[in-house]
């Protein structure tokens, strides 16, 4: 690399540089004696403004600045399924071993592994041409993930050259094209993109197929879309984190990239101990095998903060390009947000609301808009999910990062303090929180799981509703005076409550629910209620049909009742049926009695 400039300023992570007016914005560069790695933010008539990824205690003014000519790129091939990378696509496992416990500064090591050789399948030929986006070559990453060597988007030519196929590395050359300018251009297994480029596509689709994550409270009342995007916010100990590993787990995408942004460290290192023995459910195989971890704590620098969930974003877009379905999940986008502000004011930007720099707004949608539903340029077709988990000061929803996000999403999912701390999990608000993919999903719904399902959805939504308007009543005058038809009201939501919104992720049948159980459990509830209400009619009051203990029997049907054989439902009916039948006879015998 070549030197172009010295040190003129440190300013914590921002570096003021001057001597060269040969810089260019979003460029790479290496700062100082010990080759820090930095990217060019301003440019200021003869200063050059660096954020640096490392820390800089240390620098002095007059150090060299070296040039890359490029921009900040990650290194995009086999090897990052089952990686664990900092925040600007360093291993940590190779710093590990390099540094020990801390990360020492200007650490030279690669994202990939070089040394390793992979078993290359070559499907192109010599004469063949290919465009950007084209796959020349397979190769068996995991055992569940096959990686697609693709051309980068902005190449394009004729084969004159193939390798035959065979154990290569990341570096070696395995197909040569030939450009309109009759230019040599060399493939290996590995591209290289600018970390803040969105990657193209050719087409943006409609998101009308669901997320499914087994999760009841999403899949039915709030589900998102795949290629959609979600904010999952709440205060601390709310369980975001719990939740995100639930999605990651149960989520029918096929590649998880998991984005730990300044999160503390205790909380990093339980999801790196956690992942690698987690157990994909559908193919038996370790959840690695299909996951990438971007682990960026609070303790690291705060600029590595800010790009970790740019190099997030770009390695799952990397993997729609190959016609993968991936959920991102970031957490969290607060602790990012903050590093926003930290370098904002490092530049002495005009502040906004509560000191967040007045570009907020727009990072936010900058990132939330690399999610969709697409069709590639290589004809396939892929998506990204966002995820992003939101940590408010004090759990106040009103401020800016939260209420930002929700310009952006689609769908949130708030977490309630008080539903966590009385162990109600998920804890998600089924008041306060929205999906505006529930018109869009619902032919999906009716087509392939039951024309009926928004019908009873709805009632549900409804029931919770009306017991939300019910128990301000109640906490003023009791429930005691109620008339009956609320009684029932509010037995039937205590029942969706506990019953079908409470979810046990640690029990191997609730963990995760298929959306047909959901709905037969969904219809048992209303047909109860049903039932209930027909014994009013004849007067037998809501009281009785408590005391038979039905209720408490639905709320156990989530784990009575296999995933895999609905059928069992029907005898639920039955029991309700001989239950009801008997207290009317019982009320008639009374009737006669006393007559």
């Amino acid at each position: 690399m070549e030197q172009k400039g010295k040190i003129a300023g440190v300013n914590g992570p921002v570096i003021t540089v001057r001597g060269s007016n040969q810089f260019q914005m979003l460029e790479m560069v290496l700062v100082g004696k010990e080759k820090l790695i930095g990217e060019v933010i301003s440019l200021e008539n003869e200063n050059v403004i660096v954020q640096v990824y490392e820390s800089t205690t240390g620098l002095k003014v007059g150090e060299p600045v070296y040039s890359s000519g490029e921009p900040l790129s990650l290194q995009l091939g086999p090897g990052i399924i089952g990686g664990v990378f900092d925040g600007i696509q360093r291993p940590l496992k190779n710093i590990e071993e390099k540094s020990g416990s801390f990360i020492s500064r200007g650490l030279d090591t690669e994202s990939l592994d070089s040394s390793k050789k992979w078993d290359v399948d070559i499907i192109v030929q010599e004469g063949d041409f290919l465009k950007g986006g084209d796959i020349y070559a397979l190769v068996q990453e995991t055992e569940l993930v096959k990686h697609k060597i693709m051309i980068k988007p902005d190449l394009e030519g004729t084969v004159v050259f193939t390798a035959k196929n065979g154990s290569y590395t990341v570096n070696d050359v395995i197909v040569k094209i030939k450009n309109k300018y009759d230019d040599i251009i060399d493939l290996t297994l590995f591209q290289l993109w600018p970390v803040r480029k969105p990657r193209p596509f050719s087409h943006r689709r409609r998101l009308d197929k669901p997320l499914v994550t087994g999760q009841r409270i999403i899949d039915t009342l709030f589900p998102i879309a795949k290629g959609g995007t979600a904010a999952v916010p709440g205060g601390f100990g709310t369980g975001k984190t719990m939740t995100q590993h639930q999605l990651a787990k149960w989520c029918d995408a096929d590649i998880i990239v998991y984005i730990g942004c300044g999160e503390r460290g205790n909380e990093i290192t339980e999801v790196l101990e956690d992942f690698p023995d987690l157990i994909d459910p559908k193919s038996g195989k370790p959840l690695m095998e299909r996951t990438v971890l971007i682990a960026n704590t609070s303790n690291m620098p705060v600029a590595a903060r800010e790009a970790s969930i740019y190099t997030g974003i770009t390695i799952a877009e990397y993997f729609r390009d190959m016609g993968y379905h991936v959920a991102v999940m970031a957490d969290s986008t607060s602790r990012w947000a903050e590093a926003l502000r930290e370098i904002s004011g490092r530049l002495e930007e005009m502040p906004a609301e509560e000191g967040f720099p007045a570009y907020l707004p727009s990072r936010l949608s900058q990132f939330y808009e690399r999610a969709g539903y697409v069709d590639n340029l290589n004809n396939s077709e892929g998506s990204v999910s966002i995820i992003g988990a939101v940590s408010p000061q004090g759990g106040d929803f009103s401020e800016p990062v939260t209420q930002n996000t929700k310009r952006f999403v689609r769908c949130f999912w708030a977490l309630d303090r008080q539903l966590a701390y009385s162990r109600h999990y998920p804890a998600i608000n089924w008041l306060n929180s929205y999906s505006e993919y529930t018109d869009d999903l619902e032919d999906w719904y009716e087509s392939q799981v039951s024309s009926e399902f928004f019908k009873v959805r709805n009632h549900i939504a409804r029931l919770l509703q009306e017991e939300s308007k019910l128990m301000e009543i109640v906490k003023l005058i009791g429930a005691d005076i109620l008339p009956e038809e609320q009684k029932l009201i509010l037995e039937t939501s205590k029942l969706i409550r506990t019953g079908f919104l409470q979810q046990n992720a640690f029990h191997d049948i609730d963990t995760f629910v298929p959306i047909e159980k959901q709905f037969k459990m969904m219809q048992a509830i209303l047909y109860l209620h049903e039932q209930g209400a027909n014994l009013l009619g004849k007067g037998i009051p809501v009281s009785q049909l408590r005391k038979t203990g039905i209720f408490d029997e639905l709320v156990k049907m989530k784990y009575n009742y296999d995933n895999e054989h609905l059928e069992a439902f029907d005898e639920l009916y039955v029991k309700i049926d001989d239950l009801c039948n008997g207290l009317i006879e019982s009320y008639r015998s009374f009737e006669r009695v006393n007559s």
